[in-house]
């Protein structure tokens, strides 16, 4: 009989999850604590344009409870004065890799800079797969987290590129409340026909994975999408056309379904106008990138409501040239001509000296800024349609009761000057204060 009982124990100890992965993967219960009463100078609503003067924002428990002129603040509440400054949701940036950071080949030893045929030695992708582990990229991935949410990104996509699910482990890391930062919406590994967007060699077929899976039958992709789908994605990122034989159209829907079996989208990596029709066509999402994107593609697009997360990447003293800026700023005003809807998107995954992720991010506006979009238009971009195409503004994103408090406060007016946003002054993220006076305090989200 003992020996049964043991046996039973024993059985019981091996079935059961370790509880060190119980704890990783659950987020901790709110704390009950002191109601927060924000006094608002202005409160903003990117949704209808229009702003709300002298507005108190109540929070309880992580969530919004009560927003209006009259609103009683009840007896010991913490009460955080921002009269003197225009309230509004937390910002949404709908493309990023914030576990990956290439840094640009540099001489080594002095030497000359390097010049080849190799069509891998001009890029830093391969280099950077190589030499950084999975773990590696999600402490950076934490730094970059931190910087997005300093500059007021309480909402981020990020699209892959991120070793062994290092963006799954940031994720549930943030949602655990082991660190301070945005919260992620993730891919997992991007899935694409063979090769990915690597140039390997033959006898190093293997270097694809994992940074991309390959999939080019219907078997490979259901398994693929399952794959990323078990190991933590909330979106199925796809590179369409990232090789000389693209998703065909059946094939995208086979995407679409089977990714909707399990109730995720799928955004679309496009680079040629046959990629981004037969992404269109299939009725995916999102499209990723937007220089493909013809005035018929984007007319497709706006007919079948997909969203544009364009990655519209500004012409800096520190990246960027002339004609790629040029035709990025074309084809985002004429998706606002068309009336596609477009979402703040960026692809920053570059080291740049003396910068940080956060402040790369914000030099997007100038993208927008020169395509012509009014002020209210971009904050809708950074705001409304990012909650939508993420999916969660039954959850977060709108000032509104029973939602999740993320607010953020800056000086000025950003439906009429955007670059208002650039200096965020007061961050709140899930009801707790990460920044305040200008000054980040996130001791209250570590454990």
């Amino acid at each position: 009989m003992r020996r049964l009982a043991f046996v039973a124990l024993a059985a019981a100890a091996v079935l059961a999850p370790p509880v060190s992965a119980q704890q990783q993967r659950t987020a901790p219960a709110a704390s009950p604590g002191a109601a927060i009463a924000i006094r608002a100078g202005r409160l903003v609503d990117p949704d209808t344009g229009i702003a709300a003067a002298n507005q108190v924002i109540l929070v309880e428990n992580g969530k919004i409870s009560a927003v209006g002129a009259n609103v009683t603040v009840p007896a010991g509440a913490q009460v955080v004065d921002l009269s003197a400054l225009s309230v509004l949701p937390g910002l949404v940036e709908a493309h990023n890799h914030l576990t990956m950071t290439l840094v640009e080949a540099v001489p080594l030893y002095g030497s000359a800079p390097r010049t080849s045929d190799r069509v891998f030695d001009s890029s830093p992708l391969l280099e950077m797969f190589t030499t950084d582990t999975t773990a590696y990229r999600a402490l950076e991935g934490a730094g970059n987290a931190f910087t997005l949410l300093d500059h007021g990104f309480t909402l981020e996509r990020d699209l892959g590129n991120s070793g062994l699910y290092a963006d799954t482990a940031l994720r549930q890391a943030i949602e655990a409340g082991w660190i301070p930062g945005p919260t992620i919406v993730n891919s997992g590994i991007i899935i694409g026909g063979f090769g990915g967007q690597f140039h390997e060699n033959a006898e190093r077929s293997d270097l694809v994975y994992p940074e991309y899976m390959n999939a080019d039958t219907n078997d490979e992709i259901a398994k693929a999408i399952r794959k990323n789908i078990h190991y933590g994605a909330r979106v199925i990122k796809v590179c369409v056309d990232c090789e000389g034989y693209p998703y065909t159209v059946e094939q995208m829907k086979f995407f679409v379904s089977e990714a909707a079996n399990a109730g995720l989208k799928v955004a679309c990596h496009v680079q040629t106008e046959r990629g981004a029709r037969n992404a269109i066509e299939a009725g995916v999402w999102s499209i990723e990138h937007g220089r493909a994107l013809t005035d018929e593609l984007l007319t497709m697009m706006k007919e079948k409501g997909i969203w544009r997360v364009g990655t519209d990447f500004p012409m800096t003293a520190y990246r960027g040239n002339k004609a790629g800026f040029e035709r990025t700023v074309d084809r985002l005003k004429a998706a606002y001509r068309i009336g596609v809807k477009s979402v703040f998107s960026t692809d920053f995954d570059y080291y740049v000296p003396g910068m940080t992720r956060g402040d790369e991010v914000i030099d997007a506006l100038i993208t927008w800024k020169a395509a012509g979009v009014p002020a209210k238009d971009i904050l809708k971009a950074m705001t409304t349609y990012g909650y939508q195409t993420l999916q969660v503004e039954q959850q977060r994103g709108p000032i509104k009761p029973g939602l999740a408090a993320d607010l953020i406060a800056v000086a000025g007016d950003p439906l009429a000057d955007i670059d208002a946003l650039r200096k965020v002054t007061f961050v709140m993220k899930d009801g707790k204060i990460f920044k305040q006076n200008g000054v980040a305090s996130p001791a209250a989200f570590y454990k």
